[in-house]
């Protein structure tokens, strides 16, 4: 009976931050005003008036530059909870990610090769 209760308060807190959500969703819809004027509709470009047309091409390296921060992002995810239990882990946990650290930086090292990271 007592596991039931324990899944009944994570129920309870469960309703509880859905009913926030949805009410703070449904305030915020209907106390904002909707008027369009023009600085709303109007591209905003950190402060500057927009150069050209916000649908035109990218270079292909911001997106490889933005790939390569989530890869390193995730390798950083990784390596937080493998440093923290390092002590309880067996030796083949600690060559695994061995492995997937020298997997990220031999990618790394292809990238920086072929010149993905050169901006010119």
């Amino acid at each position: 009976m007592i596991y039931f209760f324990q899944y009944f308060i994570l129920l309870i807190f469960f309703c509880f931050s859905l009913f926030l959500s949805f009410l703070l969703i449904f305030l915020s819809y209907f106390l904002t005003s909707k008027s369009n004027d023009w600085e709303k509709v109007s591209s905003y470009e950190c402060g500057f008036e927009p150069f050209s047309d916000a649908r035109n091409t990218f270079n292909i390296q911001f997106y490889i530059i933005g790939i390569l921060f989530i890869i390193f992002d995730i390798e950083i995810s990784y390596m937080l909870p493998w440093a923290i239990s390092l002590g309880n882990i067996g030796l083949f946990s600690f060559w695994v990610m061995v492995l997937f650290l020298t997997f990220l930086t031999l990618g790394f090292i292809y990238e920086w090769k072929k010149g993905a990271l050169n901006w010119l």
